[in-house]
């Protein structure tokens, strides 16, 4: 793949993440802090200037010369279903952006930065692979409930990325392999990858699939219901327990999965029981996908932050591995993800999508 000159930003709730990778294979990378208590007394269009500001000064400090970027990219937020690939970023993008009409989240104001940042240097902003990512089957679709389909909505950037390394590493085409992608992070969505698309993925944002750090995965609805159907419960906190408030947090308190791991080797058997759990459940949507396609699945791959823990890789590998060789590609690679996207359509080996 021809390498280009492409300014990456990720912006997140408390931070915005930058990257700037030239064509020699260089790579200039920030990540600027933002207080939450500053943000919450901007409007939409001060906060956009204020992380725009501090994408200048950042650019400025590491005497990057924006005159000759090919393009930039940004991480792509809460839009209409859509199928992979890269997109430039138009007028109807960024009106849904703004407007946060499909939901409203930080990763929205990554295709708004970068389109302002093209119009200041004539160059194309994209976006690429953002979470609503839609290739599901029509029968994957059918939740049970005609008034509630299930959704594709799921990491689909850093899916998509360690699916195509992994075939590059072992010389098959993507879009003629099966997979299985696990990405373990604060939710965990784990995708069925056939012939290039996700064709079954459970919605890890809004509590579908495994339990994980901090989403509380499918619990039994009708306890749920009948459990909080009270008026003294708001909308909101019935949310925040799905999502935030559930999950290990709900369980033990904490996030921090390293160090529930560490307290587990210290003898803490209650940690045990839940971390083991989610690995459980983790394993058992894995074996669940692997059914779709009558068990010829050519790999699984496990990803996101915990693929870092050696203790959840095994748990997780022991009920797995009779399925087919299990992978392990830890961390995220946002950023090289979207600059790889970029890359892939200023060579020409994509073509660059519309919204």
């Amino acid at each position: 793949m021809e390498k280009f000159n492409i300014l990456t930003i990720n912006p997140g709730s408390t931070s915005t993440k930058i990257s700037y990778f030239y064509e020699d294979g260089r790579e200039i990378k920030e990540e600027l802090h933002h207080e939450s208590e500053e943000l919450q007394k901007m409007n939409q269009e001060d906060e956009i200037e204020y992380r725009l500001s501090l994408i200048n000064n950042s650019l400025n400090k590491n005497l990057v010369d924006m005159n000759k970027t090919h393009a930039v990219v940004g991480r792509g937020g809460l839009l209409k279903p859509l199928k992979s690939g890269t997109y430039s970023v138009n007028e109807e993008m960024l009106i849904d952006l703004k407007s946060g009409v499909y939901g409203k989240h930080a990763s929205n104001y990554g295709g708004i930065l970068a389109q302002k940042i093209s119009l200041l240097y004539n160059i194309p902003a994209y976006i690429v692979d953002p979470v609503v990512v839609d290739e599901m089957s029509d029968i994957a679709k059918i939740s049970g409930i005609p008034e509630i389909p299930r959704k594709s909505i799921f990491h689909a950037l850093n899916q998509k990325a360690v699916a195509k390394v992994h075939c590059e590493k072992i010389n098959k085409k993507y879009n003629e392999s099966s997979l299985i992608v696990a990405h373990m992070g604060g939710g965990v969505p784990v995708g069925l990858h056939y012939n290039g698309e996700v064709i079954d993925v459970n919605n890890a944002l809004d509590g579908d699939g495994p339990f994980s750090p901090e989403r509380s995965g499918g619990v039994p609805i009708g306890d749920f219901f009948k459990g909080f159907y009270n008026e003294e419960y708001s909308k909101d906190f019935l949310l925040k327990r799905i999502k935030g408030q559930g999950g290990i947090v709900g369980y033990l308190g904490t996030n921090n999965v390293k160090k529930i791991v560490e307290d587990i080797k210290a003898g803490n058997i209650e940690a045990k029981k839940i971390i083991d759990a989610m690995c459980y459940q983790i394993a058992k949507e894995i074996g669940g996908l692997s059914t779709i396609l009558s068990g010829n699945i050519d790999n699984i791959i496990l990803t996101g932050g915990m693929a870092y823990s050696d203790y959840i890789i095994s748990k997780i590998k022991e009920k797995i591995s009779f399925i087919c060789e299990v992978i392990v590609i830890p961390g995220e690679n946002e950023m090289l993800s979207l600059y790889h996207g970029g890359c892939r359509v200023l060579s020409k080996e994509e073509s660059v999508k519309s919204y």
